[in-house]
């Protein structure tokens, strides 16, 4: 608050709650205070401003309330996103980058938040144990570079791990370890080096996805998906000369329906024909919580057109920054050289961690409890929901790891999930995964991290910002 001095004047009639609101008010509307800049607590501000701090919550209530600022419990109070067109920059040094994914880094995950696999029921005492050993061999090793293509080791269990769970046959010169799916995803864009082609998304679609396409200088078309999966057909009628589509097929994100067999075949013949490459993001790998989750992708690919992208983030931690790329045989030398050059593996002694974990058959062990467990808590979010608004919500169920809430039009998902924050949940808003109008109103509710005990209030609190 350095850079914003508050001067109360005692002798207006003005209260002086009604001072400090419009103080920090005109800083946010003028910009001195970007979106996401964390506020004084009350008692900090109270004694800089020799006011009590009822009188500073009162201003806090009052700019939570007119959303310039969103309370988040212990986390504190933080400026609002402000809508673009405003004198405020869109995205401060200090913000999060992708801000329709991101709002905050480093913190513990809340409930409903995507992305993120339970904190409760993760093995924390064996993976310290695995990681300690791990790091101490790596420090001891020898001191010279490793392979940038990512620890042998690694390479050979995730290519065993593929054929076992996913029925991916591959050699382990084809794996490539990188940085978490971000550091997979722009290797492979690097990798292909297709410059400014055309390349199909899934509309509604992953953000980061067609974040980094963009960036990437690449010419970004959205095809719908139904419920087989991507629309090949509106696919050709749109942008027929594509060179890349990046599917989701095992679970769309966010709907979570998996890709007919006709379809892929339709695609891997549409990428045959037309000399284009197919990216299969496997971002759940086997983590179907009804049945058993269909084969990759690639593993139907017999032209060399597809390259299989998954990450340990839902299966172990996204705090790992640990992820793969599968890349057809006549590529693995060009990838080589790439990842040699720009994009190099992480840390080796969180890979050769995550090495003796796979080996040692934690992991499969580890994904059958969460499917377990992720399975109990859709039912009993789904049984909460239904119990608490059986005629007043749309909730679509086979999204994942994710219920579905679909909302009216008339109502801002965005709006409402920037709200949520203020009582420690975080739903993700659907409508900023469509590029295409109608951009349906939704919320994705993650179940990994639900608390049963608090699950009613939670939903409770939730529906009431819905109406």
């Amino acid at each position: 608050m350095a850079a914003l001095p508050i001067q109360l004047d005692r002798a207006r009639r003005t209260p002086l709650a009604a001072q400090i609101y419009s103080a920090i008010r005109e800083g946010i509307e003028n910009g001195l205070l970007a979106s996401g800049a964390r506020l004084p607590s009350w008692q900090d501000l109270a004694a800089q401003l020799g006011v009590s701090r009822g009188t500073v919550r009162v201003a806090y209530e009052r700019l939570i309330a007119e959303q310039f600022a969103i309370g988040l419990g212990p986390a504190g109070t933080r400026v609002a996103e402000r809508q673009s067109g405003s004198s405020i920059p869109d995205l401060s040094p200090e913000a999060p980058p992708v801000p329709d994914l991101f709002y905050e880094f480093g913190n513990a995950p809340l409930v409903f938040q995507m992305g993120v696999p339970a904190q409760d029921a993760f093995p924390f005492k064996l993976w310290s144990r695995i990681l300690t050993r791990e790091t101490r061999r790596a420090a001891a090793a020898p001191v010279t570079y490793p392979d940038p293509r990512g620890d042998p080791e690694l390479r050979k269990e995730v290519a065993a791990y593929l054929w076992l769970a996913r029925g991916l046959r591959c050699n382990p010169s084809q794996v490539l370890i990188t940085a978490g799916f971000s550091g997979a995803l722009g290797l492979a864009i690097q990798g292909l080096q297709l410059g400014r082609m055309g390349a199909w998304i899934e509309d509604p679609g992953f953000p980061l996805t067609r974040t980094a396409l963009g960036l990437a200088g690449m010419a970004v078309t959205a095809v719908p998906v139904d419920s087989e999966g991507l629309d090949v057909a509106a696919g050709v009628r749109n942008a027929a000369g594509a060179k890349l589509a990046v599917v989701t097929p095992g679970q769309q994100a966010p709907l979570g329906m998996t890709m007919s067999p006709p379809r892929r075949l339709a695609l891997l013949a549409w990428a045959r024909r037309n000399d284009s490459w197919i990216i299969e993001d496997d971002y759940l790998s086997e983590l179907q919580l009804k049945g058993r989750a269909a084969p990759a992708f690639a593993s139907l690919d017999h032209g060399g057109r597809v390259l299989h992208i998954g990450s340990f983030s839902k299966t172990i931690s996204p705090a790992l920054r640990l992820g793969f790329v599968v890349v057809p045989p006549e590529l693995s030398r060009r990838f080589a050289e790439f990842a040699a050059s720009l994009a190099p593996a992480p840390a080796a002694g969180m890979q050769r961690a995550v090495t003796e974990f796979m080996r040692d058959g934690h992991y499969l062990r580890h994904l059958r409890r969460m499917k377990r467990l992720y399975a109990a808590r859709r039912e009993a979010l789904l049984q909460c929901l239904g119990e608490m608004a059986p005629n007043t919500i749309k909730v679509q169920a086979t999204a994942g790891l994710a219920v579905v809430i679909l909302l009216p039009n008339s109502v801002s998902d965005v709006d409402i999930a920037s709200r949520a924050r203020q009582f420690g949940l975080a739903p993700r808003p659907m409508s900023t995964w469509h590029m295409q109008p109608p951009q349906q109103q939704g919320l994705l509710l993650c179940v990994t991290n639900l608390n049963e005990r608090r699950l009613s209030a939670d939903c409770r609190r939730l529906l009431e910002l819905t109406r």
